[in-house]
């Protein structure tokens, strides 16, 4: 029984360190494969970063290609104080842009360099952008250069414009001027000036001194009534009786009387009336 006992016992012991050097080789185990895990799990982390930062690179130069284009429309298109506000909008949004993709090339360069990943890839893909910000900042200044150009000849084509608003303006001015001059004259070869009175009344005013008609100096020329003989052909005298006392052509012009038996004068030929005198008076009673 004794040696039953000490051979159970013994079976027992066994049985028991088996069992903890078991466990002891499960944890050991575990430890190793979770810390392998941590370490793949950072590694995809460092992946997942770096890939999302590169598809925010490309981003940024997609957009870039876009304002360019928007630039070199805007460039070739007709001038205005619009089309620079949107040039130079662009062109800050495109500058913008570069620096921010500088920026985040710089930090991958970094982060790779430091990274756990030893990836010839990644390498060569950061590569490729390094070289496509250098491109992009080459065919940028480009763009700069022409823009400056541009401005250039627009301040040229300002100045050429503003010479030849003024010699416009000049011209303007001079015709203007003699335009007037003509007018002026026109109106002075059109002007005329008549009145009618009682011969008490032309008297009075000067008109009529010692039977001459107009030969005092000092008449009364604000009694007179000036008109366009272009346009004032009929002159109602409301009298019953009229005589031309200055000296225009027969056959230019007509008294006539109405049905109170008034006279009015009518003109027919103004250029020939008022060939010999540019004063009508007449004598009404």
């Amino acid at each position: 029984m004794k040696k039953a006992l000490t051979l159970m016992v013994g079976t027992l012991l066994l049985a028991s360190c088996d069992q903890l050097f078991k466990s002891n080789q499960n944890s050991e185990e575990n430890y190793q494969l979770d810390s392998l895990q941590s370490i793949i799990d950072q590694k995809d982390d460092d992946l997942n970063e770096m890939m999302d930062a590169f598809n925010e690179i490309q981003a940024g130069f997609d957009e870039i290609n876009e304002a360019e284009g928007r630039v070199n429309l805007l460039n070739e298109s007709a001038e205005g104080n619009n089309v620079k506000a949107n040039i130079q909008e662009n062109m800050e949004f495109i500058e913008n842009v570069m620096e921010e993709n500088r920026r985040k090339i710089a930090e991958l360069e970094e982060k790779l360099k430091s990274s756990s990943l030893n990836s010839t890839k990644l390498q060569e893909t950061l590569n490729k952008l390094t070289a496509q910000l250098q491109e992009k900042t080459k065919e940028i200044d480009e763009l700069k250069n022409a823009l400056a150009e541009r401005d250039v000849k627009i301040q040229e084509l300002d100045e050429s414009v503003n010479k030849l608003t003024q010699e416009n303006t000049q011209v303007k001015a001079e015709k203007d001027a003699t335009t007037a001059i003509a007018q002026k004259q026109d109106a002075q070869l059109n002007t005329a000036w008549y009145v009618f009175g009682t011969n008490k009344e032309l008297k009075s005013h000067k008109i009529i001194v010692d039977g001459d008609v107009l030969k005092s100096k000092d008449f009364d020329a604000e009694y007179f009534t000036k008109i366009d003989i272009r346009n004032t052909t009929v002159i109602p005298l409301n009298s019953k009786s009229a005589k031309l006392l200055t000296t225009h052509p027969q056959g230019s012009y007509s008294l006539l009387k109405d049905g109170k038996g008034e006279y009015t004068l009518r003109i027919t030929n103004p250029t020939e009336f008022w060939s010999v005198s540019k004063y009508l008076v007449i004598r009404v009673k």
